[in-house]
């Protein structure tokens, strides 16, 4: 099966991939299905646990590459320059979608929704609000595998690409029970509430083809393109994850769970990498 998908265009890689990713919030939102309501102490596990495998990917998947890559074209002692515009515009992108973007975090009442004013439906404000940080996550996915049609070093691998892939599909799997869940709370229907959850993450395929293209069609723009992504997740990690884990009275698991979610991108990364 490996061998077979090592045979597709790259940008159909990565647009598979970010159908898996998209499945395991299916998946995750489907648990709508089975239980009545979630524990808001599962729900604080589940966002460090998301937050901790954000921010290693981030590193061991994004950033790390993006500097080696910049070190074997010609940059020299300026390798870091790309890994640095790239990472600031990524949180700078998402700062500006938050501003364009009406949208209501998760747990937050609706005098604290976010972005232009707007009658917009509560569900529906929730549901932009994850879909939002769902971009860079299909991003991210896109840019691994057109990095490795690109070359970007001898020790980056398809295996990598598709360890990205799996690390952020495992927290899709609680980001979506996260998103409908709460719907469902609301007093809405099963039905309804799996549908927010699960659409929420169509976007994912879609950036991640968008991700590919850009860097096979540009390949210049390769370290610049890795540590954007890099910047965009950290953002949403910094901006919503954590906070979201740490105001519920829950602090302490939730940090472990952040920790758990790091080791476990980490292992993906090292070793499939």
């Amino acid at each position: 099966m490996l061998e077979s998908f090592s045979q597709l265009n790259p940008i159909m890689q990565a647009f598979i991939a970010g159908l898996f990713t998209w499945g395991c919030t299916i998946v995750g939102a489907s648990f709508v299905f089975f239980f009545k309501s979630v524990n808001r102490k599962v729900l604080d596990v589940m966002s460090g646990f998301a937050a901790g495998v954000m921010i290693a990917a981030s590193f061991w998947s994004l950033l790390a590459p993006s500097i080696s890559h910049a070190e074997e074209n010609g940059y020299g002692v300026w390798a870091w320059i790309p890994a640095s515009i790239g990472f600031l515009l990524g949180g700078l992108f998402l700062r500006m979608t938050d501003k364009i973007v009406p949208h209501l975090h998760l747990g937050e009442p609706m005098e604290h929704r976010e972005g232009p004013q707007t009658q917009a439906s509560r569900n529906l404000l929730l549901f932009l609000a994850i879909t939002i940080h769902n971009i860079p996550e299909g991003l991210a996915v896109g840019v691994g595998f057109g990095a490795v049609a690109a070359g970007i070093s001898e020790d980056n691998t398809l295996l990598s690409a598709i360890g990205l892939a799996i690390g952020i599909g495992i927290q899709n799997i609680p980001e979506g029970s996260a998103l409908s869940m709460p719907i469902r709370a609301d007093g809405n229907s099963r039905l309804k509430a799996f549908n927010y959850g699960q659409l929420s993450a169509i976007v994912e395929p879609i950036a991640a083809v968008i991700g590919a293209a850009a860097v096979i069609s540009m390949s210049a723009i390769l370290p610049y393109a890795l540590a954007f992504a890099a910047g965009a997740m950290i953002f949403v990690v910094v901006e919503e994850l954590i906070p979201e884990s740490q105001t519920n009275g829950n602090s302490d698991i939730a940090t472990m769970g952040l920790m758990v979610g790091f080791t476990v991108m980490m292992i993906l990364d090292v070793a499939l990498g």
